[in-house]
């Protein structure tokens, strides 16, 4: 019988690309989400039965046991940008990512790998760095050579990144973002699959591995360059660190007072203190170079799915075409 392999969050970003990876490879794949029923595309992935979505909340010992009875490997994708609440950063970045490896450790698992963030550090500014980097030191307590990924901001068909500002830019001629010199390194979600994939299957070794493409930019530059793909001219404003603070903390205060009615997923005050640091792979790290893996440049890319947000969307190119023949005549 082909092997299994646990993927909590494989209905997310990044785990849909590594549950088509790892069907291709034979594997058998179970999906460990909340909401099986939202993820039954990723059946469509391999033969039928080979991939198939559980119900799991990683909050629960019990939950997590039944979803890793049997598997050969895991892989925890979960994440979470909520401060507070039952799916906190406290409960899902270190508790739930600690049980996750606990349970995997006492079944005998043979293989682990998890998502982690670029930029975790337990003695970082924001709590979401934080509890990366715990989750990251409570996971080598229980799996020592479990495979701990540090991707930069991710980009990608699904990403939250350039098509969250993609879309912001349709609604005025301001695009206003915080953190406008930061440095990032974006990294295809393609790639950070292909990671994974390689510790799954045993063919890199386990430890910590930052995850960076080619590309190293501001953020914004990151959004100029988004806005040629998009073929918007837009002014890029820097908000000034007080007053992204200002916005953010006005914007938790309203979810907090709406009793999470209004759900924050514009700006919070953690997010703003990930944006005044940068976000690129140390010197010193083990990264791409190491897993044999040659990192994809966003310029081949980023055009495959921002196209939607030009403003002649799909069709741009052939107004382009025609005003060229105009042009010529």
């Amino acid at each position: 019988m082909s092997k299994l392999v646990t993927i909590f969050g494989g209905s997310g970003f990044v785990g849909r690309y590594i549950v088509r990876h790892m069907a291709k490879e034979g594997w058998r794949v179970r999906v460990a989400v909340r909401r099986p029923n939202e993820a039954l595309f990723v059946k469509s992935n391999g033969a039928v039965g080979q991939v198939e979505p559980v119900f799991c909340n990683i909050r629960d010992d019990q939950l997590v046991r039944d979803a890793l009875q049997g598997a050969d490997a895991v892989v925890n994708c979960v994440a979470t940008f909520d401060v507070g609440g039952k799916n906190s950063f406290d409960a899902v970045q270190l508790k739930g990512a600690e049980r996750i490896a606990r349970i995997a450790a006492e079944l005998n698992l043979e293989k682990m790998v998890h998502l982690s963030g670029l930029g975790a550090d337990e003695e970082g500014q924001s709590a979401y760095a934080q509890t990366k980097a715990a989750g990251e030191a409570a996971i080598l307590a229980h799996m020592p050579d479990a495979m701990i990924l540090r991707p930069s901001v991710i980009f990608g068909t699904e990403d939250q990144f350039f098509n969250r500002f993609a879309g912001m830019s349709k609604f005025g001629p301001i695009l206003p973002i915080a953190g406008a010199g930061s440095r990032f390194q974006p990294v295809y979600v393609d790639d950070v699959a292909k990671a994974a994939v390689r510790g799954i299957l045993g063919q890199a070794p386990g430890g910590i591995y930052e995850l960076g493409g080619p590309d190293v930019a501001s953020l914004g530059d990151l959004m100029h360059q988004m806005l040629a793909v998009i073929q918007r001219r837009r002014l890029v404003l820097n908000l000034p660190f007080f007053a992204a603070r200002l916005m953010a903390l006005g914007f938790d205060s309203a979810q907090t007072l709406s009793l999470g009615l209004f759900h924050n997923g514009i700006l919070t005050r953690d997010q703003v203190k990930q944006l005044a640091e940068d976000n690129v792979v140390s010197e010193t790290a083990k990264g791409f170079a190491d897993l044999g893996i040659e990192p994809t440049p966003m310029a081949s890319v980023l055009p495959d799915y921002l196209w939607r947000y030009r403003p002649s969307g799909q069709y741009a190119e052939i107004k382009a075409s025609a005003g060229n023949l105009r042009a010529d005549n």
